[in-house]
C-alpha cells in the first residue's frame, strides 16, 4: 500500500519525536502506535542514553499493547516510525502481533549512511523488517522525509565524514 498524506502526518510526529530524543542527548528516533479508528494510542523516543540499548519507542509500543490491547485491536493498529525496526523491535513487533509498519527511513539507508560518516556498525545485524517477520505489512521509506532524517543522524556525528550523498 502506498504511503498517504494522513501516514506523513504520523511520521512526521514520528519526525518531531526523535528531534526531542537527539534534543535530549538520545540517538534519533521516534515511533507512534495508532488505532485502526486513527487514535494515536501511545507514543514514544528512544531513551537508550542511559545504558538500557533496549529502550527502543518501537519495542515500548510492544511492551504497551501487548499488555493494553486486544489481539484484534493490536493487529488493525498501525506503527509509524520515523527508522526501520532493528531485528529486536521486527521480533517485538511479530510477537504481540501488531499491524502494519510505516516507516520514514530504512534500516538501509542509516547504515548507509553511517558508513559514509566513518561510525563503525553496531552489535546488531541491521536486518530488514521482512527478513524477521516475514508475514508483516510493511510500507517505506518515505522520500519526502529521509534527507531530514539524515541531518537528524548526521547532527549526532559532528566530527564524522561526509554525507553519504
Amino acid at each position: 500500500m502506498p504511503i498517504t498524506p494522513d501516514d506523513l502526518d504520523h511520521l512526521r510526529r514520528c519526525v518531531e519525536l526523535a528531534r526531542q530524543a537527539l534534543a535530549d542527548g538520545d540517538e534519533p528516533f521516534g515511533s507512534i502506535l495508532v488505532a485502526a479508528s486513527g487514535e494515536t494510542l501511545f507514543a514514544d523516543r528512544n531513551r537508550v542514553r542511559g545504558g538500557d540499548a533496549t529502550r527502543h519507542p518501537e519495542f515500548a509500543i510492544a511492551r504497551w499493547a501487548a499488555e493494553h490491547l486486544t489481539p484484534a485491536e493490536r493487529a488493525g493498529a498501525t506503527v509509524y516510525t520515523s527508522g526501520e525496526h532493528c531485528p529486536m523491535c521486527a521480533a517485538g513487533h511479530g510477537w504481540v502481533g501488531l499491524g502494519r509498519i510505516v516507516y520514514a527511513a530504512s534500516s538501509a539507508q542509516l547504515a548507509g549512511w553511517l558508513d559514509a560518516w566513518g561510525v563503525p556498525p553496531g552489535p546488531v545485524a541491521a536486518l530488514p523488517i521482512l527478513d524477521v517477520v516475514p508475514g508483516a505489512v510493511v510500507d517505506g521509506p518515505a522520500p519526502e522525509l529521509v534527507d531530514e532524517l539524515e541531518a537528524l543522524h548526521r547532527a549526532r556525528f559532528p566530527d564524522r565524514g561526509t554525507s553519504a550523498q
